[in-house]
This record gives structure tokens, C-alpha cells and sequence, in this order.
């Protein structure tokens, strides 16, 4: 979806008239400072004092609050609190953010608000304590909420139907009657998202998540990471054929599936780094989709603005979290995906060109005799920055712990540890000032240095790359001395392969993330920089534009639109791939390991496979048949 298009549906949105029937629940999350407690005198056991207090709406509560946060402010409430304070609460949200409470009943006896109380300690979730699981719906609150509904369908554009719980309104007997309800008006738009009951409600579409989808179609829901594509497709359209409505199956980070009258079609999950809660996800999800159904999108395009909601929302941590108009834009506007998440994951499922270790990813090239290459430097053609990790790592352990790193308690130090290591593999492949701004964000999270102690990323930048270059600056004075040689430096066959290129007439880019004047040096010292001509990329200027996507728009850039132009980009990152990927170029993940400079490393075909890799290598040893490939 262009920006355009993506500016046009956020403000058409505002008008659309939605209606919710469902479990409303309370999100209520109590932050526990065990420095306050103190021993009561009644039972002689500590007390658990609250810091601070939030809440939220959850369930059905949820799907209405983001759908306000998106600007949608015509929104009609169907469902059922207690005569309690929670219920209280919970009205006065909804009545303060403007929606229609109508329909929105009190049941004084055998009723309680459905609350999710979340105890949190030291940044840890405790065990929930929940209210209403032992809630009975009265037979008349169930007529009037149905002839609530009824009464309002004319206004509305479409109608969201959310079973969160099985103590919630969906009895059997209310679900008989809400289908008749939907029997009798066939012209409106309903959209079901039930946790336990998605067979019952005949002419809705359906919202399902992966597991509940394989549970339905005789799959085990164990292998819910690991169904492939084509297994995909068989159960997205047995349940499609079952219902014969509009299906959105959702995978979590692996994205939608989306099966309507115009087949399979497979939304790609967005590529997130940042620390996620993935609570209240689905929610987000479905509301995007409801919103974008309304004004008549259609369903990829509904399931397009859902996946952009949910990608805001699972950021937010410790609290059910909304996305606004604005941050829906910032990640819609360029969003990075995941590609084919099954093969990435499964080496076995591999394909290789026959006779070699390349690995055909989504097919062959089909426009031979590419002219314009462009390689990333390290990982790709140079193993000088290898160990980087190493570095990074106790780095970042510093910067959380600060004056404490050398006296804090064993547990938290892992803990730490266990969160950086998370972070670092999870970060791998995308520009360092990224990691640094995640890096303030973990400084943050664990609250143990004083916010006056904290640095932004450009500082915490610096001081990883001081540490980085003084490790390759040793390898370079190792290299002078004639103690190492180029090839202990280089991956296999890697500088035969560019003369070979240079050889043909190819023009080749180099293209790092590194500091332009530390990219050329380096270049020069492994003994290829005169092959590029001139045409070596790296970070210049404003130091919070030196991402290496930038680079590699500046490259694109100066190739511009040239009739003859075929590019093809070597990277050992994902985010070559993707930058190429989006740009209709061929991608090439180069699948390192840096450690022995040839030979796979399947950590990197993993990331380079969901980056958009066309064809894998794992280095340049089979350079003769990687460029009968390529010309």
C-alpha cells in the first residue's frame, strides 16, 4: 500500500460506524515496589505495595480502544459489566473517549466485571488474578443486548463480534440467537473473532490465529512455528470452503493469510526489533481490519492496515497499547517484512542449483547479464570488523548496569546478559545506531542507571565503535607486518570473484554502514578498492543518517533509471535484501561464516531468507557456476 493510499484510508476511517458486541474486560496492571513493605500486624506477612496503577480496556474493550486511537469516532458498545467499582471504571473510559454505551448493560447478580489484574515486580509479570470467570449470563440480559444490537444495525457499517472468554455472553443459547440475528440481516458486515467458538457464527467473516486454525483442520497445534506455505494454503481453505466468507488467518510474526474469492493470498508479518508485548495484538489486528472493511477496502487491504496497527501496538510494553493515525503512517509508509518464514526456518526445505551449495531461494534470475553490482562490505567481502558481537555484548551489560556491573546480584547480571544476547541476534544485520537507540530503550527498561546517566544512541555509538576499531586496527598492523595475509581477512574466493566481475565489464559499489573514510581504507588494505572506481559508499555527514539503507539508496540513486541496468546486491545482511528486494533487484545473501571464511552459517541464512534473499551462498568457492547464473 503506497503512502498515499495508506493518508487516504486513515482519514476515510474517521467515518465509518462500528459496532462491538463482545466480553469487555479491564486490563488493570499494579507495579509492586517491595522497598514500601512492610510486616501486617493482623497475619505477619509482608505486604506487596503499589508503586503506580494503570488501566486499560482489554477483550472487546480493546478492539474499541484502538479503534478510537485510530480516529474512528463512531462507535457503538454492546455487552456486559458488574454492579462493581471495575464496571464503573470501565464506563467512564468509554464514556470519556465519546462511544455510544447504549447498549451496554449492568447485570447486578451473578456478574462480575471480567478483570485481568496484573502484578508486575521488578519489570516480571506475576501470576494474574482474575474476576468473572464464574459469571452467568441472565436469559433477559441476553434479549436485550441482542434487541440492542438489532435495533442499531441500519446505522452501522460493520459489526465486530469478540468471544474472548468462555464466563463471558457467548452461551449457547445467545450464539443460536446472535446467528439468527445475522440470518435475518444477510446485508450487514459482521467479522467474528471468537477464542473458542469460530464455527458458530455462520455468516460472519472470520478472524482466526494459526492455532486455533489448526486445531479446527485436524492439524496438531504443536507445529504452529513450523506449517509450511503449501500446509498453509490446504488449511486456510478448508476453513474458507467450511464458512464460505472472507478469511483473515493470522500468524503472529509471520503475518496474515488472507482467503477470500480471489484464493490464497499471504500477507508477509512485519519485521519488528525493538522489545514486543504481543499482548493485545489480535485485538489491534482485527481492529485495523473492521476499520478498513467499513469504508469498503478489500480484505488484503483491511488485513494491510491490521498488521500496521497490531506492528505499533505490540511495541508498547506493559500496558494494552493503541496505535495513532500518525504512528500507523511511520510504519506503513516503508514497512520491512519477514519473508517466507517457513523455509527460513527449515534448512531441510532447502532447493540448491544442482551440483553446487547455492541455494535457490524464489527462482532463478530470469534478465541475465546484470551490470551493476553492489556488495556489502563486511560479512560479505571482509572478515576484518568479524567479532563484533563479542564487543557489542559486554558493552551493552555495562551500559545497563553502569557503577553496579562488578557488585550486582548474580540473577539480575543474567538476566541482563540473557536480554543483550536476545537483543544483539535479534538486531543482527541492521545499522548499529538502531541497536544503540534499542540499547537506551533496555537501559530504560531495567532502571538501573539514573536517567541523568543515560546517553542517547550517538553516544552509546561512539563508544562501542571506539572499542570496534581498536580491534581492527590491530588486525590491520597485523596485516602490514606480513604476520596475516589478505586471505585470513576475506571470504573464499571473494576477491577472485570481483576481478572476475571487473573482469566482464560489471561496475561494482561497495556499500557499508562503517564511516565512508574507514570503508575505503579498508578496501584498499584487503587489496580491491580499485576495482569499485570510485564507487565505495559508506556513512558521510549527520551521524544519525548513516544507516546502511541509506547508503544503499544513494547507490540505487546514482544508478538511476538506466535502460541496461540490472542490479544485483551481495550482502551478508537483511538489510541489503530487503532495500533490493523492494527496489525489483536481485538479491544475494551471502550466508557467512566469518570464523572459517567459507562454509554456511545458518543463523544468517535464516535472517537473509526473511530479508528477501533471491538465491543463498555461503561464499564465493563456486564463483564459476554462480557466474554462469548471473550471465
Amino acid at each position: 500500500m503506497k503512502r498515499s493510499a495508506l493518508e487516504d484510508l486513515l482519514v476515510r476511517i474517521r467515518e465509518v460506524r462500528i459496532g462491538i458486541l463482545g466480553d469487555f474486560c479491564l486490563d488493570a496492571y499494579y507495579m509492586l515496589d517491595s522497598r514500601a513493605s512492610e510486616t501486617s500486624l493482623e497475619t505477619g506477612l509482608p505486604t506487596r505495595p503499589v508503586r503506580t496503577q494503570r488501566y486499560s480496556l482489554g477483550g472487546a474493550g480493546n478492539v474499541a480502544h484502538n479503534l478510537w486511537a485510530m480516529g474512528v469516532s463512531r462507535l457503538s458498545l454492546f455487552g456486559v459489566v458488574g454492579a462493581d467499582p471495575f464496571g464503573k471504571e470501565m464506563m467512564g473510559m468509554m464514556t470519556t473517549m465519546g462511544m455510544d454505551t447504549a447498549g451496554f448493560l449492568v447485570q447486578a447478580g451473578s456478574w462480575d466485571t471480567h478483570v485481568y489484574t496484573k502484578p508486575y515486580e521488578n519489570n516480571r509479570e506475576e501470576s494474574r488474578i482474575d474476576f468473572g470467570n464464574f459469571n452467568q449470563l441472565q436469559p433477559d440480559t441476553a434479549d436485550r443486548l441482542l434487541k440492542a444490537l438489532e435495533g442499531a444495525l441500519a446505522s452501522l457499517d460493520v459489526v465486530v463480534i469478540n468471544q474472548q472468554v468462555l464466563s463471558g455472553i457467548h452461551t449457547p443459547a445467545f450464539r443460536e440467537a446472535l446467528v439468527a440475528l445475522m440470518m435475518r440481516h444477510r446485508g450487514s458486515t459482521f467479522i467474528a473473532d471468537s477464542r473458542h467458538h469460530s464455527d458458530a457464527y455462520s455468516g460472519a467473516l472470520r478472524k482466526i490465529n494459526i492455532r486455533e486454525a489448526l486445531r479446527m483442520s485436524a492439524h496438531p497445534e504443536e507445529s504452529a512455528e513450523w506449517v509450511s506455505s503449501s500446509d498453509m494454503e490446504t488449511v486456510a481453505r478448508t476453513l474458507y470452503e467450511r464458512w464460505r466468507t472472507p478469511l483473515f488467518l493470522t500468524r503472529g510474526e509471520h503475518g496474515c493469510i488472507v482467503y477470500d474469492e480471489a484464493g490464497y493470498q499471504e500477507l508477509p508479518g512485519l519485521l519488528i526489533i525493538s522489545p514486543i508485548d504481543s499482548v493485545g495484538a489480535g485485538d489491534s489486528m482485527l481492529a485495523g481490519i473492521a476499520a478498513a472493511l467499513g469504508v469498503g477496502s478489500s480484505p488484503l487491504e483491511a488485513a494491510q492496515l491490521g498488521s500496521y496497527v497490531a506492528g505499533v501496538t505490540v511495541q508498547k510494553l506493559f500496558i494494552t497499547g493503541t496505535a495513532s493515525p500518525e504512528e500507523i503512517l511511520a510504519i506503513g509508509t516503508d514497512p520491512d517484512y519477514r519473508y517466507r518464514p517457513d523455509l527460513a526456518r527449515q534448512p531441510r526445505r532447502a532447493v540448491y542449483q544442482t551440483g553446487t551449495h547455492i541455494e535457490i531461494v524464489s527462482s532463478l534470475p530470469t534478465r541475465k547479464a546484470f551490470t551493476h553490482f553492489i556488495f556489502d562490505q563486511d560479512g560479505t567481502l571482509s572478515t576484518l570488523r568479524q567479532g563484533w558481537e563479542e564487543i557489542m555484548e559486554p558493552m551493552m551489560v555495562h551500559a545497563i548496569l553502569g557503577r553496579r556491573t562488578a557488585e550486582v546480584e548474580e540473577t539480575l547480571y543474567q538476566e541482563v546478559l540473557e536480554s543483550v544476547r536476545e537483543y544483539i541476534d535479534k538486531t543482527t544485520g541492521v545499522q548499529t545506531l538502531v541497536q544503540m537507540k534499542g540499547l537506551c530503550d533496555l537501559v530504560r527498561r531495567f532502571g538501573i542507571v539514573p536517567e541523568s546517566e543515560i546517553l542517547d544512541e550517538v553516544g552509546y555509538k561512539e563508544i562501542y565503535n571506539d572499542e570496534l576499531l581498536r580491534m581492527v586496527g590491530e588486525r590491520i598492523d597485523r596485516l602490514r607486518h606480513g604476520e596475516l595475509d589478505v586471505e585470513d581477512f576475506t571470504l573464499k574466493s571473494a576477491v577472485r570473484f570481483l576481478h572476475a566481475l571487473h573482469a566482464r565489464g560489471a561496475q561494482l559499489y561497495l556499500a557499508s554502514g562503517t564511516d565512508q573514510d574507514d570503508v575505503v581504507r579498508e578496501a584498499g588494505i584487503l587489496g580491491y578498492a580499485d576495482l569499485f572506481e570510485g564507487r565505495i559508499y559508506g556513512s558521510v555527514g549527520d551521524i544519525t543518517k548513516d544507516a546502511k539503507k541509506l547508503v544503499l539508496e544513494r547507490i540505487m540513486h546514482d544508478i538511476g533509471d538506466q535502460p541496461s541496468a540490472r542490479v544485483v546486491t551481495f550482502g551478508d545482511g537483511p538489510v541489503e535484501m530487503r532495500e533490493t528486494h523492494k527496489r525489483e533487484g536481485y538479491a544475494v545473501g551471502v550466508a557467512s561464516n566469518e570464523i572459517r571464511r567459507h562454509g554456511l552459517n545458518l543463523s544468517k541464512r535464516r535472517r537473509l531468507i526473511e530479508g528477501g534473499a533471491d538465491l543463498i551462498v555461503p561464499d564465493f568457492s563456486q564463483m564459476d557456476r554462480l557466474l554462469a547464473l548471473l550471465f
